[in-house]
């Protein structure tokens, strides 16, 4: 009953649950990075790498999972769309515990490398973050429409525009982060901030 309750509600306010839900997020990352939340582990240089890792391991999954929404959805496979994209939010949310341990634990690191390479790097980490920054409301949306509506009945929602807006934006953002992840920790180089990170290798 509870649950039923609860999708009703989700499906009367998909706006005001939409905004609720993103101010949350943006409350649990800008809290971890203003207010230095006693709530994190501090890490070693090699946890902060072990994590680092796993971050773009997750971002891989959930790019695959949203390419793959997108194609089912196209080949009109409504079923195989709604798991992909609820797939994605999952390992979303797995990438956001994980980023919040890391940044919360002290793990920040510098890029290395020329200026030029540097100023690329900077600019792609810029759009990637300003993406993934304006892609929460936007795909929250087009989830909760998703979970609350049936196939037919989203026809006469926004959920197609607003989902091609989110599914593309999602997309770019997590690409985009895994190019500077294998710029930062295979290609070229980076240093860790001594007094940010307790530990060793």
């Amino acid at each position: 009953m509870a649950t039923a309750d609860a999708k009703q509600r989700l499906r009367e306010r998909p706006l005001g649950m939409t905004a609720f839900l993103s101010i949350i997020g943006y409350a649990l990352v800008i809290g971890t990075f203003v207010l230095e939340l006693p709530i994190y582990p501090d890490l070693t240089n090699a946890q902060v790498n072990a994590f680092t890792h796993a971050i773009a391991g997750i971002n891989a999954v959930t790019t695959v999972f949203l390419v793959l929404g997108w194609y089912w959805i196209r080949a009109g496979e409504v079923e195989k769309h709604r798991r992909a994209m609820v797939g994605a939010f999952v390992t979303i949310l797995l990438f956001l515990v994980v980023y919040l341990i890391r940044v919360g634990g002290g793990g920040t690191k510098e890029f290395v490398g020329g200026e030029l390479v540097r100023n690329a790097y900077l600019l792609m980490l810029a759009i990637h973050i300003v993406l993934s920054i304006v892609a929460v409301p936007v795909v929250l949306y087009a989830l909760i429409l998703g979970l609350t509506h049936t196939p037919s009945e989203l026809r006469e929602t926004a959920h197609a525009r607003v989902g091609r807006i989110a599914a593309g934006s999602w997309i770019l953002s997590l690409v985009l982060g895994i190019v500077t992840y294998l710029m930062l920790n295979h290609i070229y180089d980076y240093q860790f901030p001594s007094m940010l990170v307790s530990g060793g290798f």
